[in-house]
């Protein structure tokens, strides 16, 4: 998984609205803890769950909402931050969602109360199985768009490409869960299963609207802060990963030397690099990827690092910063508005919070924000799953859509939906 940006936290406060833990050592978590704040969520208004590799949030109540309006996020939410230490909260945090289009309305909130914990993966509990969610035996599934309509809209893509009109553009599709019983989601099984299957990872859920539910297992760090210390770890250009062994290693070596897949990558290490440097003194940035994996695919990723510019007081905050990064090539394309124009003519649905971001930051700026990928949205009876993949001129529209039915593994797997169990054309990927 993508390397920690900041070390482990040290210990739990008081379940008071609250004190980011200090950092400590790897290895230094005391068991149960973490999962305990795992085995805590609720979905609903008033629960919040994030895991990182570095800590484990729980948030409770809205003390204040981040409102929708003129100004930028950063300065609204630095003065939610402001007005609940005011009003007595210590050490206040914001903690939510922000959407891909980033002018949109976003979910953050200023917590009545946040529990801390070290991160899931130092907790020996996470190793238990996690509980099979209720009515999973049978789901009835409807893509958007189909895989016919997916193919056309990413061969258009290349088109384009070709005409020299955009860089890259990354397309996504959705599927739409109902189960056939009509049950509601186990969004809290669900959950866990994400969080114990990749329980180094980036996991979450929280809610984005009245009934509405966002959850999910990200792989990729869009930034984080701490202090000075600034980490971002863009993940671009994928490959499926597989059971057997040797198969496995030889994607994996594959992915390290496609040429396609390397050019979509040094695009989103590009931006990243532009758009961190004014901020910071100092950026490094490695000359050639590494490889990352979760549970289903392998990753191409460079870790970036820098320290702040200490000329113009405390320095933008971790929100800010993320601000100034997305989207980034990874989820849109470049350049920017000419992609997030072609995703509006290509893609026959709103993304809403997909490839937006989550995360928290407190009241001196420090924070992690991580791209919302990997995930679903749950609402009434319905769980709608997303995934994109980035096309650029090199790219197959048959190879695209098997990358996406790939990244689907993740939430099929954790809403118990095995490949047989599912009905349409997507159950015969």
């Amino acid at each position: 998984m993508p390397a920690p940006s900041t070390p482990s936290p040290s210990s739990v406060p008081s379940p008071r609205a609250s004190s980011v833990p200090p950092a400590r050592g790897p290895g230094e978590g005391t068991v149960g803890v973490a999962t305990a704040l795992l085995d805590s969520y609720r979905p609903g208004a008033d629960s919040r769950f994030l895991a990182s590799p570095t800590r484990t949030l729980l948030a409770h109540g809205a003390r204040h909402q981040v409102p929708h309006g003129s100004g930028g996020l950063g300065e609204r939410a630095a003065e939610a931050i402001a007005a609940a230490r005011d009003a007595g909260v210590a050490r206040p945090v914001v903690v939510g969602a922000v959407p891909f289009h980033a002018d949109e309305p976003a979910a953050l909130v200023v917590p009545e109360a946040v529990r801390w914990a070290p991160p899931l993966r130092q907790d020996p509990l996470i190793a238990l199985p996690g509980p099979e969610p209720a009515g999973a035996a049978d789901w009835r599934v409807s893509p958007v768009p189909d895989t016919g309509t997916y193919e056309k809209a990413v061969g258009e893509a290349v088109a384009r490409l070709e005409r020299g009109e955009l860089r890259k553009v990354v397309l996504a599709r959705t599927l739409e869960l109902r189960s056939a019983r009509g049950a509601e989601p186990d969004v809290p099984a669900m959950l866990q299963r994400l969080a114990r299957r990749d329980p180094g990872g980036y996991t979450f859920a929280l809610p984005t609207g009245p009934g509405r539910t966002l959850l999910g297992a990200s792989p990729e760090l869009l930034v984080s802060r701490r202090g000075r210390h600034v980490v971002a770890n863009p993940l671009a250009g994928s490959a499926p990963r597989s059971a057997d062994v040797a198969e496995d290693v030889r994607a994996a070596a594959r992915l390290l030397e496609s040429a396609k897949d390397l050019h979509e990558h040094a695009v989103v290490v590009d931006a990243v690099r532009a758009r961190l440097a004014p901020s910071c003194a100092e950026l490094s940035v490695p000359a050639r990827p590494t490889l990352v994996r979760t549970a289903t695919m392998w990753h191409l990723s460079t870790t970036v690092t820098g320290t702040l510019r200490d000329d113009a007081g405390p320095g933008p905050s971790s929100l800010d910063l993320a601000l100034a990064l997305h989207p980034t090539p990874a989820v849109c394309g470049t350049p920017t508005d000419d992609a997030r124009a072609a995703i509006g003519e290509l893609e026959p649905f709103e993304r809403g919070f997909f490839t937006g971001m989550v995360g928290w930051a407190d009241e001196h700026g420090d924070g992690e924000w991580v791209v919302t990928l990997r995930c679903a949205e749950a609402e009434e009876s319905t769980l709608r799953l997303f995934a994109g993949a980035g096309v650029v001129a090199a790219s197959r529209p048959e190879a695209e859509t098997a990358e996406t039915a790939a990244k689907f593994r993740t939430f099929l797997d954790a809403v118990g939906a095995e490949r047989g169990a599912l009905t349409g054309e997507e159950g015969q990927q």
